[in-house]
């Protein structure tokens, strides 16, 4: 189960090596590093490796690069693949458009991908995401799907000839004709189409179409999440919920499909969300992540749980982790599941009968992500980083743990002087231990006095970590540079420090994180390292929140910049898609008790507002719909305070190409340079008319 934020945590990072594709479009991109410092566009431009995956032998690994495509706007990524002994790589796609979601088949031999390049096949739909299966040796993908939505998820089948996809049903006649008849329109919490499971054969190597895929699911009785194949190759166990809309996650259970009959049962019905289904390797046992009946379970912990794969009473193995776990599989030695701790993130392994817990990733304090595992469970592949060091992609026996890294991401940031991240703590208001990362220059001097700028992360379980990533919204190394310290803090309710810490923030929103923030701003200056007149704020979604706060409730701070922020719960609740959130979290609607909404809204305290404040959303944004940033510039500029907001069109809660990435970055790095630099930003000059716009204004006023 995953916990749904205001935020995705994973905002898209590159890396690699320098990258100069479409540098003719943006200028100073074209240049070598002329500095010690990265661009902005340099920033966006480093790639990074996610989603390792290792064969079945556990002797190479196939992982995904992401790059800045200007041309085109977007962030795309390709496979690589990389043999884990001499470590030699090279690229396994290199289409236009994504490919992605890597896994391989059983006996080592295919690769299947999702991709949405231009079809191999006639009258594919464009755009749509397909199924796709290369040689593991390489070799031209065959386009194995022709779906008229995407493809959502896939697995494959033990016998590795068959694979499960699920994807959302087609449009339904009787919506095209209303269509037809009346033109576009849609009906709140209604309209649904369905997540449903598909099976597919995989071709001969001279296919020249899609092989029929025959639908294993169907009907309007429930939509299907995620899913996993039994170890004989007769059933399937997946996670469904009654309908698609994201605020019905509370009905998500775990049902069983036969192959061979298409029968459907329902083997796990707890309240809240149970999802993620994994077979032990028997194949008699289900484990799954379940939020064991909590009723509050958006900051509760998940736990994993195991039942009879017939059906009967699940048993829960976790009660004794505090945190997330993250299950990934059951191996012939336990379940294996992962989960954040404070700044750091590892491997676990669960034995199933004592329920005892072991560590397996080290050393302790790696941020590691993202496992898979050869057959026998001995070998793993995962995405890791260091304190102050770019992300790799590794693999490692399991036992003794020995990583061995497989890429050289690192090597893009040679050359570049960067922040160094030092994780620090204090105590908050009400004596909460607080940590955060303090990013100090490579020269920094404890005697002199910095500027402040304090960047929030979203969730609000996110966490930040003391590890390199490229800046993204923010360009940190950049403030860095020009002499600033950042503070980067894990305010109550982050992830990693167990759920009462994550519970601190339940009818406290805003107010707890604020005196978290502003204690940790406290720590620094009686330290002797800020000057107090030069702090500034800025953080995206639920750190736009509290950038919104400050705004609201501080005169401390020079400048401050929200991002897709709430400014007002009322109006949140009224219009986002995640509705549960808010009554989670406040444990009341607005309706039932409208003074927690108003102690917890920024727009309540908006007469003491004084600090200018740069305001950034989305268009289309459904997770803090727009109306808050419009509700925020309004009271501000009735107020007189300094405000500008900048809207990004056609974009939701987050902003996901690469020149609006820039826009975004450009636009914080002006505002602060204005009022914590106290640089003079140029207004934009109005063109001069043209001669024939010169004559008709004459005409009309002699």
């Amino acid at each position: 189960m995953r916990k749904v934020s205001l935020i995705p945590i994973a905002m898209a990072t590159c890396g690699l090596f320098a990258f100069s594709a479409g540098a003719q479009e943006t200028g100073k991109a074209a240049k070598a590093a002329a500095s010690t410092t990265p661009t902005i566009d340099q920033s966006l431009e480093w790639k990074n490796a996610f989603s390792p995956k290792i064969s079945p032998d556990g002797k190479r690994v196939v992982y995904e690069v992401q790059k800045a495509n200007w041309e085109d706007n977007a962030f795309d990524r390709n496979l690589w693949i990389v043999d884990v002994a001499t470590g030699e790589s090279h690229a396994l796609t290199s289409a236009k458009k994504s490919s992605t979601n890597a896994a391989w088949s059983p006996d080592g031999k295919w690769i299947a991908f999702i991709s949405d390049r231009p079809g191999q096949i006639k009258d594919t739909p464009e755009g749509k995401k397909q199924l796709y299966v290369i040689s593991a040796d390489g070799g031209e993908a065959q386009q194995i799907t022709k779906t008229e939505n995407d493809v959502n998820a896939f697995d494959w089948a033990p016998d590795s000839r068959r694979i499960a996809f699920s994807m959302s049903d087609p449009e339904p006649k009787t919506l095209k004709d209303r269509k037809e008849k009346y033109g576009e329109y849609s009906v709140v919490h209604s309209d649904y189409q369905m997540a449903h499971l598909w099976i597919i054969d995989l071709p001969d190597d001279s296919a020249n179409a899609a092989p029929e895929a025959k639908r294993l699911t169907e009907g309007d009785a429930f939509s299907v999440g995620s899913f996993a194949w039994s170890p004989d190759g007769t059933r399937i166990a997946f996670s469904a919920q009654k309908d698609s809309d994201l605020i019905s996650s509370f009905s998500e259970d775990i049902y069983v499909v036969k192959i061979a009959d298409k029968s459907v049962k329902k083997i796990v019905d707890t309240p809240g969300p149970d999802t993620n289904p994994k077979w032990s390797p028997d194949g008699k046992k289900i484990a799954f992540e379940t939020a064991a009946g909590a009723k509050f379970f958006y900051y509760t912990n998940v736990k994993i749980a195991v039942v009879p794969a017939e059906g009967g009473t699940p048993q829960i193995l976790t009660e004794a982790f505090d945190e997330d776990p993250g299950l990934i599989g059951w191996g012939p030695d336990g379940i294996y599941f992962a989960a954040e701790q404070k700044t750091y993130a590892h491997l676990f392994r669960l034995n199933p009968a004592t329920k005892a817990i072991d560590k397996l990733s080290a050393p302790d304090h790696l941020s590691s992500f993202s496992f898979s595992f050869s057959q026998d469970y001995k070998v793993a592949a995962y995405r890791a980083a260091l304190e102050n060091q770019y992300a790799e992609i590794y693999s490692s026996k399991v036992a003794p743990w020995e990583g061995k890294k497989l890429t050289d991401m690192g090597d893009q940031l040679k050359g570049f002087t960067l922040a160094r991240r030092e994780v620090i703590s204090w105590k908050s208001a009400d004596g909460t231990t607080i940590e955060g990362v303090a990013y100090k220059p490579a020269n920094f001097d404890p005697g002199k006095k910095y500027p402040l700028l304090v960047v929030i992360h979203g969730g609000p379980t996110g966490v930040d970590q003391p590890i390199v990533n490229a800046d993204r919204y923010y360009p940190t190394e950049r403030f860095v540079a020009k002499g600033a310290l950042v503070l980067r803090p894990n305010y109550r309710g982050s992830a990693g420090y167990g759920e009462k810490f994550r519970a601190l923030n339940v009818r406290n929103l805003g107010v707890g994180d604020y005196a978290d923030v502003i204690s940790g701003v406290d720590a620094l200056i009686a330290k002797g390292w800020v000057d107090k007149d030069r702090i500034g704020s800025m953080g995206w979604s639920q750190g736009g929140y509290i950038s919104a706060f400050i705004t609201a409730s501080s005169d401390r701070f020079k400048a401050v910049s929200v991002g897709a922020g709430i400014s007002d719960w009322m109006t949140y609740y009224a219009n986002t898609d995640i509705t549960p959130f808010t009554r989670q979290y406040l444990h009341a609607t607005p309706w039932d008790d409208p003074e927690i909404y108003k102690k917890t809204s920024p727009i309540s305290y908006i007469a003491k507002a004084k600090t200018p404040t740069l305001i950034q959303h989305g268009e289309n944004d459904r997770r803090v719909p727009i109306p808050n940033a419009y509700e925020l510039r309004q009271a501000l500029e009735d107020h007189g305070v300094p405000v500008k907001m900048v809207v990004y069109k056609g974009f939701g809660h987050g902003i996901t190409k690469p020149k609006q990435q820039r826009a975004v970055m450009e636009e914080n790095e002006k505002w602060f340079a204005q009022y914590i630099w106290g640089e003079k930003q140029e207004e934009p000059k109005t063109p001069e008319p043209k001669a024939e716009e010169k004559k008709s204004t004459a005409a009309i006023n002699p």
